[in-house]
């Protein structure tokens, strides 16, 4: 996410929702290639780990030498580290993908367990900030001895953690909403995974997407951080290529109280719509909010950052009719339609919970890796991720663990397709993923349809 995405979770709440999760694994086929404002309710947890201690500058320097976590003994519990930035600029998003963590925990280990054992949620968060991330994922890695990480959502503090933490030390990680195009890149040797696609994509169909609407002309303006920037120019190189016009283009630091300056230099040669790609709860709301008050702009064009309830609680849906949206989505499918049936038996609804298929589906991958990896050393549970989630093999997905486990137990190939489409990783660990279009609808967001360049 590069996430993306305000409410404060407070310590006890995030320990009160670290919920037990359960996963998969066995051999890898063939060699690989290098590469709100209130706090939720708790949702209810099989089993739980409560955060480690602040990991201390000697566990810091621990995680510059690769090891592999002490062999679970035989029907022990395996723990999965949760990644996530609960509190900071994307707290709104938080509570509906912990639902997805607890979702496919109870899933997990009410179908047969993991590794004959329980699988167990190991929570960490990031604070929204880089140092945050650091001493998180270091928590998780070298305390808790998690077998792999979900995590982060955010760009900046997925490649933080990988950069300080998850390389050094040899830990898979897979984050289903960072988006960065900096993560394809990434010197990571194989331990970095998404679940999403790269904003490199997500700029281009931005930018097919405003012409397609008829907006010839905008002022483009980024936060300065590692979702905004890369994406922000992946859509004015392919806005310009298609023939748009960039009025004016600023980059603003994050958390400012205001931006009229900003805005004044963006809204200085009249452009038709105001491109925002940053989080709503760091400056996207503050720059809305002020370039209605001042009657500078009335059409605003976000990415999933942006597309966050709380910008309609604050500006108001009949502000954002003429506004539109991008976010990663899925194709209609069957794996699709029964994720949102078993979501939906057991938390109502997924409208308006941007990621939870996404996480739903890195949880389910780490755990079906682990039990393909047939125990928890890191490098062959890195190793199974590809042979779980890549074809060939029997076509397994949301709903179907206790399946996968009884294949996986018969030494048979299986090939996850996600609750929000294939998760073919390729050698950077990335897999294709889709774009939908998004547009406010009353209280929420309604997708009206999926878009490529």
């Amino acid at each position: 996410m590069s996430f993306r995405k305000h409410a404060l979770l407070g310590a006890t709440a995030m320990l009160a929702i670290s919920m037990a999760l359960a996963g998969c694994g066995e051999e890898k086929k063939e060699e690989q290639a290098a590469e709100q404002p209130a706090a939720p309710a708790e949702p209810a947890a099989p089993a739980t780990t409560e955060a480690a201690p602040a990991a201390t500058e000697t566990q810091q320097a621990a995680t510059t030498t690769e090891a592999a976590p002490a062999a679970a003994p035989a029907g022990a519990d395996v723990k999965v580290g949760i990644l996530f930035d609960i509190t900071g600029p994307i707290a709104n998003f938080i509570p509906p993908m912990m639902d997805s963590v607890t979702l496919v925990t109870d899933e997990i280990n009410a179908g047969g367990g993991l590794l004959g054992g329980k699988m167990v949620a190991a929570i960490g968060d990031t604070t929204g900030s880089s140092q945050g991330a650091v001493d998180a994922a270091t928590k998780l890695v070298n305390v808790e001895n998690v077998a792999a990480v979900v995590g982060a959502l955010m760009s900046g503090t997925t490649i933080a953690a990988a950069n300080s933490v998850i390389i050094p030390t040899g830990v898979a990680q897979i984050s289903p909403t960072a988006t960065s195009p900096d993560m394809t890149g990434l010197p990571d040797n194989d331990w970095v995974f998404r679940v999403v696609p790269s904003d490199a994509y997500q700029g281009q169909v931005l930018a097919k997407l405003t012409i397609d609407q008829g907006v010839k002309s905008v002022a483009l303006t980024y936060a300065n951080n590692d979702y905004a920037a890369p994406l922000a120019k992946a859509f004015a190189d392919s806005y310009k290529a298609l023939g748009g016009t960039i009025a004016a283009e600023v980059k603003h630091e994050e958390k400012q109280p205001s931006y009229t300056t900003e805005l004044a230099t963006l809204a200085k040669d009249k452009p038709e719509a105001l491109v925002i790609i940053a989080y709503a709860g760091d400056s996207g709301l503050t720059l809305v909010k002020e370039a209605l008050e001042n009657g500078l702009f009335k059409r605003f064009i976000g990415t999933d950052g942006l597309r966050d309830n709380l910008l309609i609680e604050k500006i108001g849906a009949d502000n954002l009719k003429d506004s539109f949206f991008t976010s990663p989505s899925s194709p209609k499918s069957a794996a699709a339609d029964k994720f949102n049936e078993i979501y939906t038996a057991k938390f109502q609804t997924t409208k308006d919970k941007i990621f939870i298929g996404q996480v739903y589906d890195s949880v389910m991958l780490a755990a079906l890796a682990i039990q393909q990896a047939g125990g928890t050393d890191r490098a062959k549970v890195r190793d199974a991720l590809r042979t779980v989630a890549n074809a060939p093999g029997e076509a397994v997905g949301p709903g179907d663990w206790a399946k996968a486990l009884e294949l996986i137990k018969a030494g048979k190939d299986i090939d996850y397709t996600g609750a929000t489409g294939s998760m073919e990783f390729d050698d950077k660990g990335d897999v294709a993923g889709v774009i939908g279009h998004f547009v406010v609808d009353g209280t929420g967001y309604k997708e009206v349809g999926l878009v490529t360049p």
